[in-house]
């Protein structure tokens, strides 16, 4: 072990009793995060499934983007064994209700040797796959020295995290040079992969798999009908994974309308469990009539906001409504996806903050399929618009579907990569 991943790994052994105990300070919130701690050290009480493929996507939004990839590997090769793992029990509960036993799942361990070696021969993986740029040195390295062929799928590099692995060079270099394929989201993801590894042979650019995710017939009318069951004669304006300091903007937003749109409905999707809560309390102190949707009650005229305290119903949400904002861009979270209520024909709106998703931002901005807010006062004047102008408010919609279906086609180059590396191993 060369010196770097030898301080590294002091460091990380020193801290794992602090992951612990913020794994149980964080349960108070949210009491999944006290369980299942063996996982974490890789100790499991039951077999599981050896010679998978194994899938690392850390939380919600990356497991989201594989579910399109993992169903076409298994419709393709229903033989194959595919394991999972999160770092996060949000994304941990969408993997259940996604795949159910189609797939294995547990948590990726802390990466400690001892925890990873013992992780790899319990699962004994013959391909490792990293969604995005999860980088781990010691299980990237003990993949080397187990001979499992390891890739990067959907990979970014911003210019600060280009910046970031260049301070950590020592310790990041060597851990990517242990990566057969990575597979990145741009041009420009590729070039910043490419001049700091110095290997251009490694990377190559198949595009974002976040395009390729699929609405059912089916799915969209659960939507439908959900949209009449509990929202019939109502506007309703999506908030989507909003985070702590935009709620109250979108508040204000929609007391300023109301008078102007008196059927209008706030219908808000908090990003944390955590703050189902926070956000209904909010919603009250501002004499605002509520509903949450887990007490299964209807909206009446008098419902001012409708709470979507549950997880993994988003996609499902974003079919009920006639705009759409999508969150984590108001404060300097990054964003999230506006790319699922676009494939669905929802028009978007989203904030000022999308440094997480740069080329998608400014790819449906050029292509005047979504419009970008600075402030609350502007996406009040917005809303607005879209509400007076049904016919601008359908050709968004209609650019937005149009933009997502000109930039599909990652996912055939992903599965084709993957079956290449795997033949060998698994036929």
């Amino acid at each position: 072990m060369h010196l770097p991943r030898l301080l590294y790994t002091c460091l990380f052994y020193f801290l794992t009793p602090f992951l612990f105990i913020r794994l149980y300070w964080r349960g108070f919130k949210n009491p999944s995060f006290r369980h299942r701690w063996a996982e974490r050290v890789a100790w499991y009480k039951q077999p599981h499934l050896q010679e998978v493929i194994f899938f690392h996507a850390v939380s919600v939004g990356e497991v989201e983007s594989i579910f399109p990839l993992i169903t076409r590997l298994l419709q393709q090769h229903p033989t194959r064994k595919i394991l999972i793992t999160t770092t996060t029990p949000t994304g941990s509960d969408r993997i259940k209700a996604v795949m159910g036993n189609r797939v294995e799942h547990v948590y990726l361990p802390y990466d400690l040797p001892i925890f990873i070696q013992r992780f790899l021969t319990h699962f004994k993986p013959k391909l490792a796959v990293m969604v995005e740029t999860e980088i781990w040195p010691n299980l990237f390295a003990l993949c080397a020295e187990n001979a499992i062929p390891l890739f990067i799928i959907n990979a970014r590099l911003s210019e600060s995290s280009y910046q970031g692995y260049q301070k950590l060079a020592a310790l990041t270099k060597p851990a990517l040079a242990e990566v057969s394929l990575i597979a990145t989201q741009t041009q420009e993801d590729a070039m910043r992969f490419i001049a700091f590894t110095n290997d251009k042979n490694k990377v190559q650019t198949f595009g974002n798999i976040k395009f390729d995710s699929q609405f059912s017939a089916e799915f969209v009318a659960q939507g439908y009908k959900a949209r009449a069951n509990l929202f019939a004669g109502r506007f309703v304006w999506i908030i989507a994974s909003t985070h702590r300091g935009e709620e109250a903007m979108f508040l204000h937003s929609y007391q300023q309308l109301k008078a102007q749109i008196p059927t209008l409905l706030l219908l808000i999707v908090p990003r944390n469990m955590e703050r189902f809560t926070e956000v209904e309390n909010l919603c009250k102190k501002n004499n605002l009539h509520v509903v949450m949707r887990t007490t299964g009650k209807i909206c009446t005229n008098d419902t001012d906001v409708y709470i979507a305290d549950t997880m993994g119903e988003l996609k499902m949400l974003y079919a009920t409504a006639d705009v759409a904002f999508v969150g984590g861009s108001m404060v300097a979270v990054g964003g999230h996806n506006v790319l699922e209520p676009a494939a669905l024909g929802i028009p978007v709106m989203f904030g000022l903050y999308m440094h997480n998703f740069k080329a998608i931002a400014s790819g449906i901005l050029a292509a005047q399929a979504a419009i970008q807010c600075q402030n609350q006062q502007q996406i009040t004047d917005v809303l607005l618009r879209l509400y007076q102008q049904p016919n601008d408010r359908q050709l968004l919609a209609k650019k937005g579907k149009v933009f997502v279906q000109q930039n599909q086609g990652a996912i055939d180059k992903i599965v084709s990569q993957l079956d290449k590396f795997s033949e060998p191993f698994l036929g």
